[in-house]
Parts: C-alpha cells; sequence; structure tokens
C-alpha cells in the first residue's frame, strides 16, 4: 500500500505525518475537527494551553465517535500513528515550557 506525506497543523503546530495514501482524507478532516474542537474550547472556556485544549478536544472527539459508531471492540483501528503524533506533540509542549 502507498503511503503519503502529510504535514498536519494542530494548534498552530505543524506535525510530518506519512499514512496510507487511503486514510490521507480521514487524517486531514480528523485535524480539522480536533482546530475546531480546540479553538471552541479555546473560546468558551478561560483555557490557554494548547496541551489541555488538545487532550480536552481529544477527550470530546473520541467520546462522540465511539457514541455515534459501533463499539470501539466491533470496529479496531490503528492508533499508532496517532499515538506517535500525540507524543511529538507533548514532548514539542514540554519543550517550551
Amino acid at each position: 500500500m502507498s503511503k503519503v506525506s502529510l504535514k498536519i497543523t494542530i494548534a498552530g503546530r505543524t506535525y510530518p505525518l506519512n499514512v496510507p495514501a487511503s486514510d490521507e482524507e480521514k487524517v486531514t478532516k480528523a485535524a480539522a475537527d480536533i482546530n475546531k474542537a480546540v479553538e471552541m474550547l479555546r473560546k468558551n472556556y478561560a483555557v490557554n494551553d494548547n496541551q489541555d485544549l488538545i487532550a480536552m478536544s481529544a477527550l470530546q472527539l473520541l467520546a462522540k465517535a465511539t457514541s455515534e459508531n459501533a463499539p470501539v471492540a466491533q470496529a479496531p483501528v490503528d492508533y499508532s500513528e496517532i499515538e506517535e503524533a500525540l507524543q511529538n506533540l507533548s514532548a514539542d509542549l514540554d519543550g517550551i515550557q
């Protein structure tokens, strides 16, 4: 399966990702959804820390996704690239504090 290189921006930071070509649209939409959730939370709550906003956004989006779709156990998903991106984001945020 061919992979594509993407540069995804989340909360103002850019992350390079290599994803299967078939997942490009999903990953791009996921990043857009995260950014939308981050901005909504930033406007509605007195939180400005990007790490907190991203964590709260991830929780909201996953809770919504699991309630709208089949149970997670029935829909196996490979989260390794997302986990890697989140670890990189966390390391980057730790580096600027």
